[in-house]
């Protein structure tokens, strides 16, 4: 397919990037555009240009969820969504002109994608109204509070990948700006995801959000107690480099949630 025009909106600019960059290798006669990552100003690109061929959308954005932009933007073009939620929970809708793309997007998966995308037959408008009753359901969907959770993480080790599950994560915790999961055997791996959202995609009933720097899981609290200012600290097996101090404002909901 020669001149196809190509949108990319992701609310993080490296992954904007990345994908900008497999796109340019893999079909360099495509023209691409890298959109603001936010609903607002988005929409007002799609107002004010021609809609592409082909947008690849993030779910989440900064400033709401990717049907908000689509019952704004209104786009007349087919969607492949980016996705650091885990497959499962996509796995019924990756049907005729939807497919998905698990972060960190890899090149293979990003041409299988592309190649559905070129041999879809029905016409554009068409499948763009098909398509759009099957996103409104996956947005839903994932925004239910019975919503598949993430159960694992794709993990970078050297020249290799590996999965890590979720169950045995005792902590996450943010240093720096990196995100690291802390395994119950104190194994530490980088995660690509900030604990923002990491709170979306894991279970609530196992995970609370202690403060900015930890999410913990509650099989891995040895015990809980009183900290100056009504505050309560909380030690974790294995234990936490720091103290996991929870806030005043959040004690009694720590302890409802200790106590579901």
């Amino acid at each position: 397919m020669n001149d196809i025009r190509a949108a990319i909106i992701e609310d993080e600019l490296p992954a904007a990037r990345l994908l900008n960059s497999l796109l340019a290798q893999l079909r360099p006669n495509w023209i691409i555009s890298v959109l603001p990552g936010n609903i607002e100003e988005a929409t007002a690109w799609f107002k004010q240009h021609p809609h592409p061929d082909i947008l690849f959308l993030d779910i989440h954005l900064n400033d709401g969820d990717s049907f908000q932009l689509i019952e704004q933007a209104n786009p007349s073009c087919m969607i492949i969504f980016t996705t650091a939620y885990d497959e499962y929970a996509l796995k019924a809708f990756s049907v005729n002109s939807i497919d998905y793309l698990l972060k960190p997007i890899h090149r293979e998966r990003l041409e299988e994608a592309i190649l559905k995308f070129e041999k879809i037959s029905t016409p554009l408008h068409a499948a763009h109204l098909q398509q759009n009753q099957q996103i409104h359901e996956l947005i839903l969907q994932l925004s239910q509070p019975g919503k598949t959770y993430r159960t694992r993480f794709l993990i970078s080790g050297g020249n290799k990948f590996f999965t890590l599950q979720v169950e045995d994560i005792a902590y996450f915790y943010s240093e720096n700006k990196i995100t690291f999961a802390v395994t119950k055997q104190n194994k530490e791996h980088m995660i690509d995801l900030c604990l923002d959202k990491l709170t979306e995609q894991l279970d609530p009933n196992l995970f609370f959000r202690t403060n900015r720097q930890t999410i913990i899981n509650i099989n891995a609290i040895q015990r809980i107690e009183p900290y100056f200012q009504n505050k309560i600290t909380v030690h974790t097996h294995p234990p936490f480099k720091e103290h996991i101090v929870i806030s005043r404002e959040k004690a009694n909901e720590f302890k409802k949630w200790l106590n579901y």
